[in-house]
């Protein structure tokens, strides 16, 4: 008798495990978000135990690593750490793109790439999911296929509330994702420009949910310049076209100055550049520049947003220019 017990919580795993891939089905995902690792990334989401009821449902914050560990220890599979890619990317993000589950609602501001990230089942959906296998589910379900574009369209729209507002100097906008390092590249953009660039081309923007979030490919192109997409860019790109500079400025909060190594990989990157190279590190402050004074690199600059005004000079020689050794060889 003791040997039924393992087959009943095997049986119980497997017919939970058919319920959500049917249930995803009827949600018109697609087969790659359909599939096991899928499923068990919802009931990691729902908090759902093989054996409770769909009605038991919940709605917690979690990250990726307590799916893995729900995953384990409710349904016996196990996933490698370096699978929290796989299921972030076949499963979550689409999970949230269709408005079934929501990023970080607890912090709209809280960065793309925080390792403090979390996903929490959006409650209409959670509404339905709980009448799984009930005489609700069928008109529930026609209800939210039918309201879920609008539903979409208002998570798009909060989402949108969270972004950072960023003005170029020819007045278009750029909208950032939301924390991190995107509130200083907007002062880089909005005064840094302004006083240390007037006139300016702001030729790249980088973005940790959108790596070219802004992209000047002809005005970089112009400069003898191409951006592989699997280069490490710097944060953002300008063109001082008055003086034919191209500054290369580095938004620091955690990591990233223009350190001797970061100089010369930059200078290497840009090796064939038409205009002279000008290396900025930005600070949010003096406290994070403090940290990082050390490491900066010489013939470079440094800018802190709290003084907006002024420029700090690593060596004397001249002030915010380009030298020999990255003067564009007419």
């Amino acid at each position: 008798m003791p040997a039924a017990k393992p087959n009943r919580k095997a049986a119980a795993r497997k017919r939970r495990l058919v319920e959500t891939i049917a249930a995803l089905t009827a949600l018109e995902f697609g087969p790659k978000q359909r599939n096991e690792t899928a499923a068990y990334t919802l009931l990691a989401l729902l908090d759902l135990q093989p054996h409770a009821k769909w009605a038991d449902a919940q709605a917690p914050l979690c990250g990726i690593t307590p799916v893995i560990d729900f995953i384990t220890t409710a349904y016996g599979v196990r996933y490698a750490p370096n699978t929290r890619e796989t299921i972030r990317d076949d499963a979550v993000k689409f999970f949230v793109e269709e408005g079934l589950v929501l990023r970080n609602p607890d912090d709209p501001n809280r960065p793309t790439n925080s390792g403090n990230t979390v996903y929490q089942i959006e409650p209409t959906a959670l509404v339905l999911l709980r009448s799984v296998g009930t005489p609700d589910w069928t008109p529930a379900l026609r209800q939210y296929l039918a309201s879920r574009e609008n539903l979409k369209h208002e998570i798009t729209r909060k989402r949108a509330l969270a972004r950072v507002p960023v003005t170029l100097p020819d007045g278009s906008q750029v909208a950032l994702s939301p924390g991190g390092q995107n509130p200083l590249i907007k002062a880089i953009i909005e005064h840094f420009c302004p006083a240390f660039a007037p006139g300016g081309v702001v030729l790249y923007i980088g973005d940790t949910e959108n790596k070219f979030v802004h992209l000047e490919t002809a005005g970089l192109a112009a400069l003898g310049v191409t951006l592989d997409s699997a280069a490490k860019i710097p944060d953002v790109i300008v063109h001082h076209t008055a003086k034919n500079w191209l500054l290369l400025i580095e938004a620091v909060t955690s990591v990233g100055p223009v350190d001797g190594k970061r100089r010369k990989e930059l200078k290497d990157l840009f090796a064939g550049c038409k205009a002279g190279l000008v290396f900025v590190t930005a600070f949010e402050n003096r406290r994070t520049m403090q940290t990082f004074i050390s490491h900066i690199a010489w013939e470079s600059e440094v800018w802190i947003a709290e003084a907006p005004d002024h420029m700090i000079h690593f060596n004397g020689e001249r002030f915010l220019g380009p030298y020999p050794d990255v003067i564009a060889k007419c």
